[in-house]
């Protein structure tokens, strides 16, 4: 028999808002149907027209507000919501910070597992943090401009001031669009794969103010490339680096394999933690440089070291981790698949002379079962994964080992709350409460730190 929803396509009706899904979206039911509601906060009372019924939920958009929440922001700019950029921004942030916290419990309880979470740690100011940019280049209305693409679709929404980012990459993203259409070169046409510029990305060190240009071309070499790169080292006096990235290819993927230096250094260095870093146009690393210190200090902490221990820090990227435990433990063994993260986690560990630190290029599941058998004995196993979380062969390889602590630095709580079951299956428990760090303020996503230990 076919259930039919309870609303229809177009259909208004009048709903109050009861919570916010894990996207920000606000939360209405009809009849036990669940409907989804962009802009909408909980507590406030809303005439909504359905846009889309699926089988189990429906969307709907606002057309009329009777109760406003108190945590409502009303000045804001609707662009960050449209592209995408700024989707939490109608919360208050305190009310943010709440919906981050909440997140984590309301998983936890989903699974039926009883563990405290911490109140989420804020920022005093929660913009203007993120210290790299990545913005496509498209011709709009018959001019080169940079910007956003309006959310799920490839329609670009010219932007100058992009609210999250460090106001210097703004400023340096508009002279660096003024300069491509001074020299006229072409933006990239998706449609037709023609044009030489993709996009523009721009890297500045938190502390370091160095700055890195990288110029996303589909072509080996630029029209007046000389004269661009001279122009834009003259007009920001802060660049360290110009970079071209060769991308030929009809994709969505931003940067291609291909990466000279056009000036300057291959690297831009920053600190973390009393550590220098240097990073190159394609190494990750943490976006939100104070909220990094606070989040990697967090799960320093939580290790508990007395410079005796073993660690390895499995996804350890250029090191970043690696080297702030290394200061703290007797050996630290990092493993990440990038082989050249794994280079510059190398270099890293020499600029900052600790030489406990062993790297090697792998997944790290593997490596693992490769150091057991090596004999490697870890006091403490620390794992910060991709937002896909944790292979269930690497929970296998990271328990047979045995360590006393395993630190789950997450930065998807769904996967979180999946990988920390297993680990109760295989003998491991919550010690303490899980901790929340808002990385990425304005957005609905939350990173943390849980500690394992042995039961």
């Amino acid at each position: 028999m076919k259930i039919k929803a309870p609303v229809a396509k177009n259909e208004q009706l009048d709903v109050k808002i009861m919570d916010l899904t894990y996207q920000g979206l606000g939360v209405a039911k009809v009849d036990d149907f669940p409907l989804f509601i962009e802009n909408a906060l909980p507590g406030e009372e809303v005439t909504v027209q359905v846009t889309k019924v699926q089988k189990h939920y429906g969307f709907a958009r606002v057309t009329k507000w009777s109760v406003e929440s108190a945590d409502r922001v009303v000045d804001i700019d609707k662009t960050y919501r449209q592209t995408g950029i700024a989707p939490l921004q109608h919360l208050a942030y305190p009310a943010q910070l709440k919906f981050k916290q909440h997140q984590l419990e309301e998983l936890f309880n989903k699974a039926h597992q009883d563990v405290t979470v911490a109140p989420t740690l804020g920022m005093a100011n929660p913009t203007q943090y993120r210290n790299k940019a990545q913005v496509p280049v498209r011709k709009v209305k018959g001019q080169l401009e940079t910007g956003f693409y309006r959310q799920h679709s490839h329609e670009l929404i010219p932007l100058t001031d992009f609210y999250i980012q460090d106001p210097a990459i703004d400023t340096a993203i508009v002279k660096v669009r003024d300069l491509l259409r001074q020299f006229e070169i072409p933006a990239y046409d998706e449609i037709n794969d023609k044009g030489v510029i993709r996009n523009v990305m721009v890297r500045r060190g938190y502390y370091s103010h160095e700055m890195m240009i990288v110029l996303i071309s589909r072509q080996q070499k630029i029209p007046s490339q000389a004269q661009l790169v001279d122009q834009i080292h003259k007009a920001l006096p802060e660049v360290t680096s110009i970079i071209l990235n060769v991308n030929a290819k009809k994709t969505n993927v931003i940067m291609g394999n291909v990466t000279r230096v056009l000036y300057g250094k291959p690297t831009i260095e920053d600190e973390l933690l009393g550590l220098t870093f240097a990073i190159s146009a394609r190494s990750f690393y943490q976006v939100n440089p104070q909220q990094t210190e606070k989040l990697y200090q967090m799960a320093i902490d939580k290790a508990e070291l007395t410079g005796k221990e073993t660690v390895i820090d499995a996804y350890c990227g250029i090191g970043t981790i690696s080297l702030a435990l290394a200061k703290h433990a007797a050996q630290v063994y990092g493993v990440e698949i990038v082989p050249e993260a794994i280079e510059d986690a190398k270099v890293n560990a020499q600029k900052n002379h600790l030489t406990n630190v062993t790297f090697e290029v792998g997944k790290a599941e593997d490596q693992m079962a490769t150091w057991q058998a090596a004999g490697v004995k870890p006091d403490v196993i620390v794992v910060d994964p991709p937002r896909k979380g944790l292979a269930d062969s690497l929970i296998e390889s990271a328990t047979k080992m045995g360590p006393k602590k395993v630190v789950y630095v997450s930065c998807n709580p769904s996967t979180l709350v999946r990988d920390v079951a297993r680990f109760n299956e295989l003998g491991y428990e919550i010690d303490g409460p899980v901790q929340p760090v808002d990385q990425f303020p304005q957005t609905p996503h939350v990173e943390s730190v849980t500690v394992l230990v042995k039961k």
